[in-house]
């Protein structure tokens, strides 16, 4: 660290002075000799015994020219070297700045008011203006993940356009993703600080080991605030139930009314009164006859420092029953789901092919080929999946289950410790578990040489495979197979948002059925327009939603679908501040002090030197009667 001192980025340019040189040597050369005729020459003798005495230093202490020349070329030197008074911190060549966008740099301090993200910005607009000739610059934003607006550079004009154009995500802060980007520019560039602005809203560890420093600009968090940080629904007999959880921020409540809407009609409305900390849960009911999109909406009757979070939206289907193909080789299952309500069991006894133009939510069969339906969740009994068939192999022999997960949501309450199986998979010689979790499976029951039932989720598709056919085993006659059945009944309606249904979150919106490669356009709320091509199996994937409120899915002109995203985040409607981060090997603690940074001082030099310039043109140039 370096004293606060005047300093020079260009002290090569101080060779100018030399100018001075020649500056005198003509003034000297400058004799102006007018032609005057006079009476006599007596009098020139003594003028001429002057100049001798005095000759030729006594010209500098009477001439005002000659002091304002050198001063005008003094000041364009010292500009010419670029002088700056040094901050003390060390100067960076390379300085990356990071600046928090998350969904809390929207806060106000106060009734219209500035928000964080503003007071952010004023302080990096001062940077970017003191930067000396020899600086560069990085602008990176921290939302949902890092991202970098421009490389490094010292071109102002870019710098500030891009930093005008940073505007506020209504998503949480992910710290670490800002993070490694700067890690990764840590590679090209050679830089021993980076600059974090943020109002503290971000995590307090961050499992990350950085080669360089970081200056954590803490900005003063928002005033008091109210937000919706859960949503969702449960299906009733006839109805849906809607649960909401209104919270107040650590720095303050308030009142509020909070509005339940139905389509765009009011169904409902609460008057809530919330100290700081404090949450609440209310209850709406919503009739299930149809599909409807609902609002739920808060009027705060004070100052609320944060509007992301007073609207959360939910899109209700209607309530029908689960639509559940199984093969009709597998009588155990069919027989399994006849008693369940809300179950339709396709195709109807009788039938040989199943109906591809009905939808289904759920597939069972022992097959995994072309003829067999798609659905989101899908139980392929007696199969191993054709992309792992080289890692494990099935034998014949009696074996039992060893273990399996009993949290997992298949297998929950599911007791398989006596249950017999005669197909015994085999894994090969040294395949491991990790194998089968590189091709994107869990392994959810183990037998003595290899795994019983693997889990695998693929672009918001579950599919579960028994490597066991259940006829070869002594699960259907367990108390465990009607309890397994159950629990898959339950997957595939919270899949299919028949049971319950929980309110999307910014950031990106889930896979959507879509006809298979076709385009689509997708505006959100603030006339952001995506384009994106669904998938081969009719997914369409990677919806960006950075902001609350509706999205409309268009094909063409025309819009087939609407989705609705909201903040639903405890954090950032807390509005809390962390002033330290704990890294893996040391921790970073926030000041809340103004960032100091090296004041160039080369425009003042240059003005000065055009203030003297206009000083001699206006006392030997402009002004009456000259000097």
């Amino acid at each position: 660290m370096s004293w606060p001192w005047p300093g020079f980025v260009t002290p090569m340019s101080a060779w100018l002075a030399a100018l001075f040189i020649p500056l005198v040597i003509l003034y000297f050369l400058k004799l102006k000799r007018p032609l005057q005729q006079i009476p006599s020459l007596a009098l020139w003798r003594q003028v001429m015994n002057d100049q001798r005495v005095n000759s030729p230093f006594q010209r500098f202490k009477r001439n005002l020219l000659l002091l304002l020349q050198c001063l005008v070329l003094g000041c364009l030197v010292l500009a010419a070297m670029q002088p700056y008074w040094s901050s003390g911190a060390g100067r960076a060549k390379y300085l990356p700045i990071l600046i928090d966008c998350s969904a809390s740099m929207g806060a106000l301090d106060q009734q219209g008011g500035l928000s964080r993200l503003d007071v952010a910005k004023a302080e990096v607009r001062e940077i970017i203006n003191n930067l000396l000739a020899d600086q560069l610059v990085s602008l990176i934003v921290v939302n949902s993940s890092g991202r970098r607006l421009t490389d490094f550079t010292n071109n102002k004009k870019l710098l500030l356009s891009a930093l005008d154009h940073i505007t506020v995500s209504d998503v949480p802060s992910r710290l670490d993703d800002g993070l490694r980007l700067t890690q990764a520019l840590a590679r090209t560039y050679s830089f021993e600080r980076a600059i974090f602005l943020t109002d503290g809203n971000t995590p307090g560890a961050v499992d990350l080991e950085l080669p360089f420093q970081i200056a954590m600009q803490l900005i003063p968090p928002g005033g008091a605030n109210l937000g919706i940080t859960e949503l969702n629904a449960r299906r009733g007999a006839e109805r849906w139930e809607i649960f909401v959880r209104i919270e107040a921020a650590a720095v303050g409540g308030g009142e509020a009314k909070v509005e339940f809407y139905q389509d765009q009609e009011l169904l409902g409305a609460e008057e809530i009164a919330l100290d700081p900390g404090e949450a609440q849960r209310l209850v709406f009911r919503a009739p299930a006859d149809k599909s409807s999109y609902i609002d739920i909406r808060i009027i705060p009757k004070g100052f609320d420092s944060l509007a992301s979070d007073n609207t959360a939206y939910l899109e209700l289907p209607t309530l029908r029953n689960l639509r559940v193909f199984v093969d009709l080789e597998l009588k155990a299952f069919r027989k399994a789901l006849q008693p369940i309500k809300g179950v339709d069991v396709l195709p109807v006894s009788g039938s040989s092919k199943p109906d591809q133009v009905l939808g289904y939510d759920l597939v069972i069969s022992p097959s995994a080929d072309e003829t067999v339906p798609t659905a989101p969740v899908a139980l392929y009994v007696g199969q191993v999946p054709s992309d792992i068939g080289k890692l494990v192999s099935i034998e014949t022999g009696f074996v039992k289950v060893v273990d399996w997960q009993r949290n997992s949501p298949l297998l929950r309450h599911v007791q398989l410790t006596e249950v017999q199986v005669s197909d015994n998979p085999v894994s090969q010689k040294d395949v491991q578990d990790r194998d089968y979790e590189n091709h994107g499976y869990e392994i959810l029951a183990h037998a003595a040489k290899g795994p019983l039932i693997l889990h695998k989720n693929r672009d918001g598709k579950q599919s579960l495979w028994l490597l066991f056919h259940t006829d070869h085993s002594t699960l259907p006659y367990r108390v465990a197979f009607p309890i397994l059945m159950s629990n898959l009944v339950q997957m595939a309606m919270q899949q299919a948002g028949l049971s319950e249904i929980q309110g999307q979150t910014t950031g990106a919106l889930p896979a959507r059925v879509a006809d298979p490669r076709t385009s689509y356009s997708v505006v959100g709320p603030t006339g952001m327009r995506q384009d994106l091509t669904s998938s081969d199996e009719g997914l369409l994937m990677g919806i960006s939603a950075p902001q609350v409120g509706r999205y409309d899915i268009q094909k063409g002109l025309s819009t087939v679908a609407k989705a609705s995203a909201s903040l639903l985040n405890a954090s950032e409607t807390s509005l809390k501040n962390v002033d330290t981060i704990q890294f893996r090997e040391v921790s970073i603690q926030a000041s809340d002090t103004k960032l100091n940074t090296d004041k160039p001082l080369w425009t003042e030099f240059a003005i000065l030197g055009l203030v003297f310039l206009a000083v001699e043109w206006w006392f030997f140039q402009r002004r009456p009667g000259g000097w």
